[in-house]
Parts: C-alpha cells; structure tokens; sequence
C-alpha cells in the first residue's frame, strides 16, 4: 500500500464504508429504495407467519473475550443462519436454525404437513451445539454424505466443526471425529461439492478469523484485517474429499483450493459449461475469486474473467439465470451507505462458456440496467427466485449491520480506524470503542422484482416486507406445497420469519426433485434447463446458496402464461444428459418421453447406464 497519508486516505475510500466525508458516487442516483412498478400488476404478496405455523425461534449472538468489547457488536454480528431440508424424507420441507450464544439451542423445526411446525432439535440431537471450549454455530449446509438415502447435516462453526449423520429414524449421531472433519477453524461458509464426480459429495469449508484466534480466550487482539481493500491475512480455506467410506481427506494443497482473503460465502456450480463444478468465493475486504475445476484434478484461479475490481466487501454469492440464456449469472452483495460509502452490489452476466467474462452489468451507468439491484444498503444475504411465477427471476436480499441506537452513528468511528494503517486497525483494541452506537442498523430488507434484460425493480413495501431487522440468511422453499417459493428470513440478534408467498393463481409453475443413484445421492451440481413458451430458464442443485442459507432441494420455475413444456434438459452430476419432451410429442434419437405436465411436482430418477 503507499506510504503517505494522502495516498492511504484515497485508498481507504474504496472500502467498506469508513469515511466520514460526503462521497457520492455516480452508481449512487441508480439506488432509489422505493421505485414504483409501473405499468405491471404485482401478482404476489408476501406476510410474515412464523409465530402462525408454531416457528417461535431468535438469534443471539456470541460473546467474545473481554479484551474486544469495544468493538464485540462488530465482530459477534454474524451466526444467524437458516437451512431447508426435508431431514426426514417425509416430502416436506423442515428448517434448521442457528444462534450463536454459549447454551442456547439450534432450533430443527419439522414441517407436519398441515401448514403448522414443531421444534424436534433436542430429540434429534441438533439443539445444543453452541458448547464452551466447542465453539458456536454460523450456519449449516447439507446433503447425503453417505448415500444411504438419508441426509446429513454439516454444522459450521467458529470452533470445532461437526458432522451430523442423519441414522433415519429422526435422530443424529457426531461422526465428527472418525470422519476426519472435527478441526478447528472460524467458519463462516461452507458448501457440498462433488468435485471429482465420483458419486460422493466433498465439502468446501470457508475460514474468515485465522484457525489459531480463539475468539474466547485470545492470546493476541491483533485478529482483524489486514487491510480494507487487499486483505489476505483471513483463515484457510479447506476442501475435504468424501473417499466413500464416511472419512474425509484434506486435499487443499494438492488441487490448489486455499484462500486466505476473509471468504464470507461460496457457492459451487459448473460455471464455465465443461461439465465440472466451481468454486465461487466471495471475499470480505476484497475481489471475489473464481476457482476453476480442472478435471476433478486440481482447480485453477481465474483471472482476467472481470473479477479484479475495486475493493468490495462481498458478503453473499447467489447463483441464477436472471437472463434466461441458460447461464448461470452471479449476485455478490456489497456495502452501500449515502454519504459516506458506495461500493454496490455486482450483478454478473456469465460469458465464461463463450470465450467471455463475468461482465458486471451494474457498472454500465449510461443504460441504467439493473439500478434497483445495485443499492440494497449494507446487503448480506440473498436469494434469486421466481416469487410472482412469472417466468423471470427475482432477488431477496437482506441488509442491515448493527441496529442499536437510533441517535447515535458509529460510521464517523469507522472512518478514523480505517484512516490508520495496517499495524493499527489490525488490532481490535484500537478500534474506537461502538457502545450502543448503530452502523448502517434499521434497514429494511428489498424484495426486486425481475423485469427481464437485466432491470430489477424494489417492490418490498408493496409485497408486504417492511421489517428493520439484521437480516444475515435468506432461504427459499415451497414449504407449503402450494405451487409458489416461500421465504424464510435469519436475522441477527433477531427472530426468524417466514414470509408465506400469495401468487396470482392465473400464473402456471412446475417443479422438480432429484433423485440420483450413478452420482450422489443428493443430486448436488444437477442443472435442469427448462423450455416454455419460447424462454429458457436454466437451475442446479446446490448445497448452499447465498449467505449461511440452504434452500430446499426441489427446484421451483415459474411458467406465467406457458401452458406447457416443450423440452427439459437433465444434465446429471455424474455428467450424463438426458433430454425429456413430455408425453405425445415426437422425439429425436436419444431423448425421452416424459409426464411433464404443469402445476405438479415431479420426481426425476437417474437413469441407470
């Protein structure tokens, strides 16, 4: 970094929000919260019924080591997480939840069936996970480890990570030690990959703090970034390889995985159309970093594919077709605050199969594409989904950092740290002590509707979402079976809601469910490509998406207008395709008559070779 003050203070304006003075950024008049659609019925509306259907569960943060309580409510503001899983292959989607606090329980709530929950987490053994000298939760991805038929739960931590085998009778066993996957780390991310496509997933774990902080009893308080914009002193990435006999590997070094630049979220996807799936990070205090799968051999960090920008403070990477090109674009949020900091959050076309790039379409200011997606505040998670069953996909994104009082702003505080120099800011006791004060705190989640060519629109005042929580994870699933995505919200140091989805009936949906046998069990990196009505929409299962958030596995398209399916296009994990026409229309050699009919869920069964 240079070494004079003018030059560190013209860096430091690029990052996450630290100067006190007036900054406007041009991006900034495409950030109106509360735009009107126009022209376009609204076709859906969204109400909070957690409390309704018997979900009665809230967030607490951790405490941490008396040394950093002046800046506690910063570095304990994450560890709200949700994620939608059917663990007891009833058909019904249930949700797991995580709080943060030594002994308080993680809440597993069972979806009955007749539009009402219960918290099974203490039977099950899943509540009492946050244990002194254990560590606490962050969030949970998972998947069928095993392939016996039964889906396992893969708890992240800061501390000792834990791997819950689901034995299918309700219940949980640690298998943490004997699989390999018991270590400590700071993990604040995770996802389920079968990298090498040998029919078993591996797991991804994402380090923020450095594995040897023990953020409880530190022996030194110099924990925190090493720079705004660059940093790279964060904790070890580890990819872990599944070798079929319930242990697991480290296999970091030899396929060339790690990353030390603070990763919050990842998500993993074949990106590039070779058949292998990525890795996609997104980093705190820095670029995102795309991790190309060679051949299950070993992964290659991409560069020159659009990622190397301006600092960011990437939070959430969601994955979508939001063109309906059959390509996978990329949602990262980032920090926005008016009148101290705009960085935006990116909204990438996918090119990476033609020859191209990853093309952030939010930095084309002059077409004003995409001016709603680009301001969402200080933005965590987020989801993209049709929630109006139109055929286009929509984005949730959750925002908010720390909401104490409403008199007192800690952002000037911030810009003093962030002035310093490295030696300074990275120990957490120069901080300017936070008290009670709020940093970007009461604001409220956006709801952007998808509009086609790349154009959003907030509609969440108008849907009905007008809450000022924390939110951190956002997760999407028909929990109702109702033909419609219902959102389910983790907030921080607050409760989670469950916003019931109402959708104008008159618009038409199907739905999928992945059944694998060659290849996982789970289907995790199965793409389905959809044609209906002349429009392409283009999904993969994943085992992760967004911030600390799992949707559910049955993937949702929405139809509008399109009575039915001209043709749907399975690749699985294992790289077999299969091309479906439904029932009565002439086939080509090699594809395969189907019931595709509308309004249903459909399982699909991997053919056998």
């Amino acid at each position: 970094m240079p070494n004079s003050p003018l030059a560190r203070g013209a860096v430091t304006l690029l990052f996450a929000g630290m100067l006190a003075a007036v900054w406007r950024f041009d991006r900034q008049a495409q950030g109106s919260s509360s735009a009107p659609v126009t022209g376009r019925k609204l076709g859906f509306a969204l109400r909070d019924v957690a409390r309704d259907v018997g979900v009665d569960f809230r967030h607490t943060p951790t405490t941490l080591d008396p040394k950093i309580a002046n800046i506690a409510p910063h570095v304990s503001a994450m560890g709200a997480a949700v994620a939608v899983v059917d663990f007891d292959g009833d058909g019904w989607s249930d949700l797991y939840a995580t709080t943060s606090r030594f002994g308080q329980p993680n809440g597993l709530f069972r979806n009955r069936g007749d539009r009402s929950f219960e918290n099974v987490a203490e039977r099950a053994g899943l509540a009492r996970m946050n244990v002194e000298g254990e560590g606490v939760s962050m969030g949970s991805v998972w998947a069928d480890y095993d392939n016996d038929g039964h889906v396992d739960c893969l708890l992240y931590k800061w501390g000792q990570q834990q791997l819950l085998r689901n034995r299918g009778d309700g219940t949980f066993e640690d298998v943490s030690a004997r699989s390999g996957v018991r270590r400590w780390m700071n993990c604040n991310g995770a996802t389920w990959i079968d990298y090498d496509r040998d029919g078993f997933v591996d797991v991804y774990l994402a380090g923020y703090f450095r594995a040897e902080v023990d953020l409880w009893n530190l022996r030194s308080t110099r924990i925190m970034q090493s720079s705004f914009e660059f940093a790279d002193n964060g904790g070890d990435n580890l990819l872990l390889r599944n070798r079929g006999d319930g242990t697991f590997e480290d296999v970091t070094a030899r396929t060339g995985t790690n990353s030390t630049r603070w990763t919050l979220a990842v998500a993993a996807a074949d990106m590039d159309g070779d058949g292998w799936p990525d890795l996609y990070l997104a980093n705190d205090y820095g670029a995102e970093e795309l991790l190309r799968n060679v051949e299950g051999q070993r992964f290659e960090r991409l560069a020159d594919v659009g990622l190397a920008e301006s600092s960011k403070s990437g939070m959430s990477v969601t994955l979508g077709d939001f063109e309906n090109r059959g390509a996978l674009g990329v949602f990262v949020t980032n920090i926005s605050k008016e009148r101290f900091l705009f960085q935006g959050n990116n909204l990438r076309q996918n090119r990476l199969a033609n020859g191209g790039g990853l093309v952030n379409v939010t930095e084309d200011t002059s077409s004003r594409r995409a001016r709603e997606v680009v301001d969402c505040g200080w933005a965590w998670g987020a989801q993209f989904g049709d929630l109006d069953n139109d055929g286009l996909l929509d984005l949730f994104v959750t925002n908010g950092f720390v909401s104490a009082s409403r008199e007192r702003d800690y952002w000037y505080g911030m810009s003093k740290v962030a002035g310093g120099v490295g030696g300074v800011f990275e120990d957490a006791t120069k901080w300017e002590p936070m008290e009670d004060r709020s940093l970007s705190g009461y604001e409220r989640s956006r709801v952007l509707l998808g509009c086609g060519e790349c154009k959003f629109e907030d509609v969440a005042v108008a849907a009905g979402v007008n809450d000022l929580e924390d939110g951190r994870a956002v997760a999407f699933a028909d929990l109702f079976q109702r033909g419609v995505l219902d959102v389910v919200v983790a907030n921080q140091n607050g409760p989670l809601m469950i916003y019931k989805n109402e959708v104008d009936p008159a618009r038409n949906w199907i739905q999928f469910e992945l059944r694998a046998s060659v290849s996982n069990r789970s289907a995790i990196g199965a793409e389905l490509t959809l044609h209906a009505g002349g429009r392409m929409q283009k999904q993969v299962v994943l085992a992760g998406n967004g911030f600390c958030a799992q949707n559910e596995f049955v993937l949702h398209f929405g139809l509008g207008d399109a009575d039915k399916l001209e043709k749907l296009d399975v690749r699985w994990p294992n790289g077999h395709v299969q091309t479906l026409r439904p029932s009565g229309s002439n086939i080509a050699d090699g594809e395969t008559l189907a019931d595709l009919a509308i309004r249903r869920r459909h399982t699909l069964e991997e053919p056998r070779p």
